[in-house]
């Protein structure tokens, strides 16, 4: 795991969406994760001016989110295929087809997962995949205690996570209880994860996630094991990191990220 101290938010997701560009300007079929929610958000809006000004080509690329509230149709507001749509999929030249999310709608959703987790395989797995971390230390929504070799599946939300949407569905009472999410297990199976973490709220979980044991309770500590895995912060999140020296020395002076600097 490596930790990249970026000054602001702005920066922090400026640098994740230069990653993105890089790898898949290398790879026009990349097979792409990705994550919602507010952090991420700058790292789209980013994308879609590289592909406008600086044509960056989404045509051949396939991507994968991590995840998907049952219960809501695509055309909810509130879903996350809606969410993707807005940020990002409506602005950029990706083929809709090669974008897929869960079915939180699906009659049977175990055989939805069940399905999803044989597409990402049958696309021959993930090459990079974007995540954020919840309050409660999850990636995707993996709750805390998740399986750490699970596989995509239905998964009840905390009381956490469910406060911690309320505000976007108007409401604690009105957020879904449950989502379909992939496993911890499938998303460190992807070639390359990136999480990226920016302001205080996220400081002591970070902390937690990138130098504290690895734990079911903290599912994205996890990431520890992961053969390349990035974590971007800025400097609020990285606060509370205990070796924020050496992870400012490992931007200012390998090479790999000498075209970032």
């Amino acid at each position: 795991m490596e930790v990249i101290i970026r000054p602001t938010e702005a920066s922090a997701s400026a640098l994740v969406a230069r990653i993105v560009s890089h790898d898949l300007r290398a790879n026009p079929h990349l097979v792409l994760g990705l994550a919602t929610g507010k952090t991420m958000e700058l790292v789209y809006r980013d994308l879609v001016r590289m592909h406008k000004g600086e044509r960056l080509d989404f045509s051949l690329c396939s991507t994968f989110n991590l995840d998907e509230y049952v219960g809501l149709a695509g055309s909810d507001p509130n879903s996350y295929r809606h969410y993707m749509d807005q940020h990002l999929f409506l602005h950029v030249n990706v083929d809709p087809r090669n974008t897929h999310l869960p079915n939180g709608m699906a009659n049977d959703l175990d055989a939805e997962c069940r399905q999803y987790e044989a597409l990402i395989q049958r696309f021959g797995g993930i090459d990079l995949q974007l995540l954020g971390i919840g309050k409660a230390g999850h990636i995707g929504f993996n709750e805390p205690l998740s399986a750490l070799r699970s596989r995509t599946r239905v998964k009840a939300l905390t009381p956490t996570t469910i406060k911690q949407n309320a505000d976007l569905f108007g409401g604690e009472d009105k957020v879904p209880r449950r989502a379909i999410t992939m496993g911890v297990g499938t998303i460190i199976e992807a070639r390359r994860c990136i999480l990226l973490a920016t302001g205080d709220a996220k400081a002591a979980v970070i902390a937690q996630a990138v130098e504290g044991p690895i734990t079911s309770m903290v599912t994205a500590s996890t990431l520890q094991l992961h053969p390349k895995c990035t974590v971007v912060v800025d400097e609020a999140a990285a606060s509370q990191l205990k070796e924020q020296d050496y992870y400012r020395w490992i931007f200012a002076n390998e090479p790999e990220w000498e075209e970032y600097r």
